[in-house]
Order: C-alpha cells, then sequence, then structure tokens
C-alpha cells in the first residue's frame, strides 16, 4: 500500500512540476517505476499514468520522449493515450511505439497513417497485426516502397478490393513486381493481371503459382476473373470485318490449322493472323494483338504450348514477328524459350486467358 502511494505521490509531483530539468528526472522515475512492472499495477494507475504522462510528454525535449517512447513501446500496460500521442510524435520518437505497441488500436494506426508521413507508415508494415482498414489506408496513402513492405509482411490482411488497387499499382510500377507476386495471398486472377506487365523470372514465379495451385482455387480465381472483366475493347483494325471473313472460310473448309499461321504471316495478312491466332489458342483478339505487337514471345511460347504448337512452327512464326534476320542463333534462342514452358504449367495458365470460351464475348460482339 506505502508503495502504491509512492508511485502515485510521484505521479501527482510530475503533473505538478514546471522545471524542465525536475520534470524530466520526475519521469524517468515514473516510467520506470510504472512500466517495469505493469502486472502490479491497477487499472486506475494505468489511467493515471497515461492521463498524466500523456499530457507532459509533449513538452518535453526529443530525446526525453524518444526515450519514454521505447518504454511504452514494450509495456503491456493498457496507456493508449500516451502511445497515441507518441506515435504521432516525429518518427525517432514514433517508430518503436507504431512497431510494438498493444495499447494502439486498429483506429489509432489509421490516424497515423492519414496525419504522418510515409517513415511513420513504413513503421506501421512492421506490426503483426495490420488489418484489412489499415492495409487499405496505407495502399490509399502511401509510396510504392511503403505498398511493397506491406505486401512482404507476411501476416498483414488485405482485402479483395485492396489486392485489386495493388495489382493497378503492380502494373505500373517495377518497385511492386516481385513483393506482389510473392506475396502468398495474392488472387491467381490478380497474378495473371500483371503477367504481361513483369519480367521472364517472375513469369515464370508465376506459373509455378498457377502449377501448384488446386483445382478448387483455380475456378475460385477464374470465377474472380470473370466478374472483375473489363469488355471494354480497343478500336479494332479498319479491314478487321474482310479479314474475319477471311479466317471463316478457312474453318469453314477446315483449313483453319496452326501451320497456316505461317502462311498467313508471310503474305502479309497482319490482322487475319491475329484472328487466326487467337482461334487456334483460344484467347481473344485484343490479348493476342497486344502480345505479337510487343513482340513477347515468352507469353506467346505459353499460348502456343497450350495449343499444342510444333517447336517449330513457334520459332517460325517468332522469327517472323520479330524480323530482323538473326539467323540460326536466334532461332535456337527461340526453341529454347519454348522448351523452359512446362505443358501443364501452360495449360493452367491459358486458363485464365480464354475470356472468349468463359464468357462468351468476342471481338465482333463486344465492338
Amino acid at each position: 500500500m506505502t508503495n502504491a502511494v509512492g508511485k502515485l505521490a510521484l505521479l501527482i509531483d510530475l503533473a505538478k512540476e514546471g522545471s524542465s530539468e525536475k520534470r524530466r528526472e520526475l519521469l524517468r522515475k515514473v516510467s520506470d517505476a510504472f512500466l517495469d512492472t505493469p502486472h502490479s499495477r491497477t487499472e486506475r494507475e494505468a489511467e493515471l499514468f497515461d492521463e498524466i504522462v500523456g499530457a507532459v510528454a509533449a513538452d518535453l525535449e526529443t530525446q526525453v520522449r524518444a526515450e519514454l517512447a521505447r518504454k511504452v513501446a514494450t509495456s503491456r500496460l493498457p496507456i493508449r493515450r500516451t502511445a497515441r500521442r507518441l506515435a504521432l510524435d516525429v518518427i525517432d520518437v514514433a517508430r518503436p511505439v507504431i512497431e510494438t505497441s498493444r495499447a494502439l488500436t486498429q483506429g489509432d494506426l489509421v490516424d497515423v497513417i492519414q496525419q504522418t508521413t510515409q517513415d511513420h507508415m513504413i513503421a506501421v508494415t512492421k506490426r503483426p497485426d495490420i488489418g484489412e482498414r489499415v492495409s487499405s489506408a496505407l495502399v490509399a496513402k502511401g509510396g510504392d516502397n511503403v505498398v511493397a513492405a506491406l505486401l512482404q509482411n507476411a501476416t498483414a490482411r488485405l482485402s479483395r478490393e485492396t489486392y485489386d488497387r495493388v495489382a493497378d499499382r503492380a502494373s505500373l510500377s517495377a518497385v511492386l513486381h516481385a513483393p506482389f507476386i510473392r506475396n502468398l495471398s495474392v488472387p491467381l486472377d490478380l497474378l495473371n493481371d500483371v503477367y504481361l506487365k513483369v519480367s521472364a523470372a517472375l513469369r515464370r514465379e508465376i506459373i509455378v503459382k498457377f502449377q501448384g495451385a488446386t483445382a478448387a482455387e483455380v475456378e475460385a480465381a477464374l470465377e474472380a476473373g470473370r466478374e472483375h472483366l473489363s469488355t471494354a475493347y480497343g478500336a479494332l483494325p479498319g479491314d478487321y470485318q474482310l479479314a474475319k471473313e477471311y479466317v471463316d472460310d478457312l474453318a469453314r473448309r477446315g483449313a483453319l490449322q496452326p501451320a497456316m499461321l505461317e502462311t498467313i504471316l508471310r503474305d502479309n495478312k497482319h490482322t487475319s493472323f491475329l484472328i487466326a491466332l487467337a482461334r487456334l489458342v483460344e484467347v481473344e483478339f485484343d490479348l493476342a494483338s497486344r502480345l505479337v505487337k510487343a513482340k513477347d514471345l515468352d507469353a506467346l511460347a505459353i499460348l502456343c504450348r497450350n495449343a499444342g504448337f510444333e517447336r517449330d512452327l513457334f520459332v517460325t512464326l517468332c522469327m517472323l514477328i520479330i524480323g530482323g534476320g538473326g539467323g540460326l542463333n536466334k532461332a535456337q534462342q527461340y526453341g529454347e524459350t519454348y522448351a523452359r514452358v512446362p505443358v501443364a504449367s501452360a495449360q493452367r495458365a491459358v486458363r485464365f486467358w480464354k475470356v472468349r470460351a468463359n464468357t462468351g464475348l468476342t471481338p465482333s460482339s463486344a465492338a
């Protein structure tokens, strides 16, 4: 009882003291007395500490506030007011409290995100208890380095909506590519969305994820992809209708076979080639057009591998698409690119690209 009275007396003295030097010394004594043995504190004592220390801390030097913050960060005492005030302080004071204090609520963390700096947000991403509301605020206010740190936190919870927003950003920011792809909770259909934007090495990691997914996970991802599918097509080429009629005629005559692609391309029937390729690999015209225009051989290898094209045909198509010569060396490189794609992985990946088969959309019906 005498010990408790002595501690409360310290708090009262701290509240009354006007001298900065004496206040600093009293604060250290109070912090040691209350924070070192939190289990022995009553609820009322914790409230008094929180009220008085939280009020006087703002008037102290940065070094003293930082010392207090380190103690508050590791304390189990329910001193939310003090923890919150310190978390909104300059980053040198706030960092330990933001990263580890149990006294902060999810609402407090959102306020930190809304009211402070990018450095404060980085500190928030280190916490083990990030909920969907906090992660949403981090993505809304944080820079790419903040979002990358959030994705690297294995315990952070992100909603589907937040993952959608991160996917949009990842499509434009290389900083987010690896963290987004390596996050264990990213929906598979969103990995597919960024596939065409990332490096060859990261594409291989996506393929591995597709390969390791269960049938149920793949079906769930496909359903999510259908729900979020954009049906907006770019303007079709001016000769699209004539080219479509040509390909339709080939199909009626049974001549629309993979080998025919080489003939069409050598005849410089570019739009017909794109329509025929899209039909044979069973993706929408827009995707086939974008891949060929970008000369994206890795993605084309997946499409052709899934469709069962012969390796030599793929090499020939690559030589015609890329142009510029190169001879045997380039042909060998294209062949190696094709061989690196496992058939099973290609089949699983392309399921996300078969928009026409899963939605009934065609470029003509969308136009």
